[in-house]
């Protein structure tokens, strides 16, 4: 999938999740969740590392757990993109990639075709 893709869909989904819960969208909002997401990453790295309480869950439920608060993050980092019109693929080569040894930036460059 696209990234272009998935930052369209995230942003359906939470349109939909914001109306349900009554819910007003707000640029204040949409920072303020990303980081009450990373606080809840945070907490599931620790139950996943032995470092806080796994709260009866079964090791599977914790990984699932850890996996499910990644995903949280990176859809309200698209959610950002989204509203501010940001490019993450074009802001990730300039940023990111662009520190790729010259053959291994050539070779990410032709993935993206």
């Amino acid at each position: 999938m696209e990234i272009e893709t998935l930052q369209r869909d995230v942003e359906s989904v939470s349109v939909v999740y914001a109306e349900r819960n009554d819910i007003a969208r707000t640029d204040d909002w949409l920072v303020l969740k990303l980081g009450e997401e990373v606080g809840e990453l945070t907490q599931a790295y620790l139950a996943r590392s032995g470092q806080a309480r796994d709260k009866g869950r079964t090791p599977t439920e914790v990984e699932e757990d850890f996996g499910a608060e990644l995903a949280d993050v990176l859809a309200h980092v698209l959610l950002l993109a989204e509203r501010f019109a940001v490019d993450l693929p074009a802001e990730i080569g300039r940023k990111w990639l662009a520190w790729l040894p010259r053959d291994a930036a050539a070779t990410a460059a032709g993935a993206g075709e």
